[in-house]
């Protein structure tokens, strides 16, 4: 049994007005157009799987978690989640999943143990009974020495520990992680995926956004990269890296547009493809740092002054920059 399924799943949103200058005419009407937040996606994720979503900022990852957590209302399509539908069965949805944020949300004004209890409440918990869970809870997390201080005595990792703690208080089938390690501090991102590897541990169906290459690729059974809302790969992280390109990818960055840099780079030896992104010349070569004489050459001819160079082997995300031409942060 899947425990998602999503069918020509798609999300629009209207173009915002442009801004006109000041002391000009109002347009005479809205600006025609739609942005595409998801477009028509297929995805199903099995019962107890570690399922990765993996992309840029604003690729569609945080709009396909809220709409399979129902935050984002769906355009078109479907969407299966725990055995029921998003849009036509909500209440049933949301009593079998637990949804972890992008940033923590917790109510400032109550204790960390008062936070969790309030939280079962919703979904027909005793109090007693709420309080016991909670308390397990923030014993198996770490932070049973914090149930009686406010949220703001907590660290970082504390507080993402916290929401973690508060979706599993009524025991979902389906845990949803928004780019949870966001903004913590390396020991505490570390931390949290030992209590991530925990849970997927117990059987839980998790799933994660992350812009993050190594958390992606530690954690996750199988990955799903998007970009622009589009489905780009979707296997799992091994199968992916060797999908990547078997060249290594060089970047040069010049003082002004790399086009021309590109053109010379096309007919260097070794060079399997190149392209340029204003000031970045990217070049993949079985070569790799041979090329980066050439590549410097190519620039000088045409007045371009370097300012800097990388490398990256085949990874996840030489991967990703052949299929968008764009890195992952």
């Amino acid at each position: 049994m899947n425990a998602i399924e999503s069918r020509s799943l798609r999300k629009v949103y209207p173009a915002p007005p442009s801004k006109k200058p000041r002391g000009a005419p109002a347009p005479p009407q809205p600006p025609a157009g739609w942005i595409v937040a998801i477009d028509s996606l297929d995805l199903a994720v099995a019962d107890g799987e570690f399922f990765g979503v993996l992309g840029p900022n604003a690729a569609g990852k945080t709009t396909l978690i809220g709409i399979l957590t129902m935050r984002v209302r769906i355009s078109s399509g479907e969407a299966i989640v725990a055995g029921a539908n998003v849009a036509a069965e909500p209440a049933a949805v949301r009593r079998r999943i637990g949804v972890v944020p992008q940033r923590p949300n917790p109510d400032r004004s109550l204790s960390v143990i008062e936070n969790l209890v309030f939280h079962a409440t919703y979904f027909g918990i005793a109090r007693a009974e709420a309080a016991r869970r909670g308390a397990e809870l923030l014993e198996r997390l770490g932070i049973a020495d914090k149930m009686n201080a406010k949220v703001d005595q907590l660290s970082g990792g504390q507080q993402q520990r916290l929401m973690i703690a508060r979706a599993l208080t009524h025991d979902p089938r389906v845990i949803f992680l928004d780019e949870p390690t966001v903004g913590l501090d390396p020991q505490a991102r570390l931390a949290l995926w030992e209590i991530l590897r925990e849970l997927h541990g117990q059987g839980r169906t998790i799933v994660m956004s992350t812009h993050y290459m190594e958390e992606a690729d530690q954690l996750c059974d199988r990955l799903a990269i998007i970009d622009q809302g589009k489905l780009l790969a979707l296997d799992t992280p091994a199968a992916l890296k060797a999908k990547a390109p078997g060249d290594t990818l060089v970047e040069v960055t010049f003082d002004g547009d790399a086009s021309v840099a590109a053109d010379a780079a096309r007919s260097i030896d070794g060079v399997s493809n190149a392209e340029a992104r204003g000031p970045l010349l990217r070049v993949f070569s079985k070569r790799g740092g041979e090329l980066i004489p050439a590549l410097i050459n190519a620039g000088e001819a045409h007045g371009r002054i370097v300012r800097d160079i990388h490398l990256s082997r085949p990874s996840l995300e030489t991967l990703f920059i052949s299929l968008t031409g764009r890195k992952l942060t």
